[in-house]
């Protein structure tokens, strides 16, 4: 099985363009450019960034110069050659700014705060029955207080924005989740945005929690990330993430990939979707049948002491719908690599998508490619920090349009 760093080739380290312009009136987008390349190649000397930019030497001097005075990059350690001058690689800076990232989802809520880099410099969480647009603006704003303290008030000033990561049409679940409907009805009409933007007068993103996940997978995970790609993530239920040329694709409604809702062959008359048999609602069901606690489960993505029996029955069935996603998926699409990720320990994950290869392998590809089945490389934080990376895309990366 292709090992995820070999996806692509030395030469092509990038999922994004890097190609630069010379014209004038564009130094904000190369700045971008800059920036991005810097972020995900690591430190780099001038004369590599106008090489691979197709800039000239002088508009990289001029924009390397800018980005360091306003505090975004900064020097690293000098490189000495066999001849000429010691080169200086540009890296990011870790303080030239800060980023709040919210996950709103059905059982917990967190709020982290990120630097540049996509360290989390803090973080805070709470669980619940079922969400409360009240409950979560109180959350929220008493979590954003606490942890801007975290910062001096020199690096409070470079707090840029706050991302939030939740799923679309919360109204729409709660018999799913065994709430009165009357209780999530306020989710119909709740602008998320505006309201965070009037209480913390902070500019506000709002982004589909899957979505969120999928992006912080281009942003924060492996650099040499395949451009092409389908992204399951599972948490309370599973939903997913399309990757083409490098750019995450959200469709019309910013709801695309919503791959929960594709069915399910039972082989009975019974109807069921991909959500009902991959998602950790199902593993907490076959918990509480058991009456075994399940509410901790919910408080941590690794302290899982659970029955092992309970654990590779869940994952049996989870992978097998995974695998039939998936054909049903490259049947319209055809993806050459797939990544499932989620809110569970590393070693469950890699159960999980091991199963899924054996599962996928199993099944009738005729006129199709068998695609590779790889793990996610940014694991359980990959929503909230997908939230936190939304300020972040929309300000210092290239425009993903």
């Amino acid at each position: 099985m292709t090992k995820l760093g070999d996806m692509m080739s030395s030469e092509d380290p990038l999922n994004f363009d890097a190609r630069g312009t010379n014209q004038t009136g564009m130094r904000a987008r190369n700045e971008l450019l800059v920036l991005s390349l810097v972020r995900q190649s690591g430190a780099l000397p001038k004369a590599d960034i106008a090489r691979i930019t197709g800039l000239s030497a002088q508009t990289v001097s001029v924009i390397m110069r800018e980005l360091e005075q306003e505090g975004l990059l900064e020097r690293g350690e000098k490189v000495r050659g066999k001849i000429g001058q010691p080169s200086i690689p540009m890296k990011i800076a870790r303080n030239g700014a800060f980023f709040f990232g919210l996950k709103l989802g059905r059982r917990s809520a967190e709020v982290v705060l990120i630097d540049f880099l996509g360290n989390i410099v803090d973080r805070s969480s709470q669980t619940y029955q079922y969400p409360k647009p009240s409950s979560i603006l109180e959350f929220l704003n008493l979590s954003v207080d606490q942890l801007t303290q975290s910062l001096s008030q020199e690096d409070q000033k470079k707090i840029k924005g706050l991302g939030v990561a939740m799923p679309f049409f919360l109204w729409e679940w709660a018999t799913i989740i065994g709430v009165d409907e009357r209780e999530m009805a306020a989710w119909k009409d709740f602008d998320i945005k505006s309201e965070i933007e009037a209480l913390l007068n902070i500019p506000t993103f709002v982004e589909n929690d899957a979505t969120s996940a999928c992006g912080a997978e281009l942003v924060f995970g492996n650099p040499r990330l395949p451009k092409d790609f389908l992204y399951f993530y599972l948490g309370y239920f599973v939903g997913g993430g399309v990757v083409f040329n490098g750019k995450l694709f959200r469709g019309p409604s910013g709801n695309a990939a919503s791959v929960g809702t594709m069915p399910m062959p039972t082989g009975g008359s019974s109807a069921k979707q991909l959500v009902d048999m991959a998602s950790l609602a199902g593993l907490e069901r076959r918990l509480i049948d058991q009456n075994i606690p399940s509410s901790h489960m919910w408080d941590s993505s690794t302290d899982w002491n659970f029955d092992e029996t309970i654990l590779t029955d869940w994952i049996s069935e989870a992978s097998a719908a995974l695998a039939h996603a998936i054909v049903s998926a490259i049947s319209v699409i055809d993806f050459e690599h797939i990544l499932i990720d989620g809110w569970f320990p590393t070693d469950v994950r890699e159960k999980l998508v091991q199963s899924t290869r054996d599962h996928v392998l199993a099944l009738n590809y005729s006129g199709s490619t068998i695609p590779e089945v790889h793990a996610g490389t940014v694991g359980a934080d990959a929503r909230v920090l997908g939230a936190a990376s939304l300020p972040l895309s929309h300000r210092y990366l290239p425009s993903a349009e």
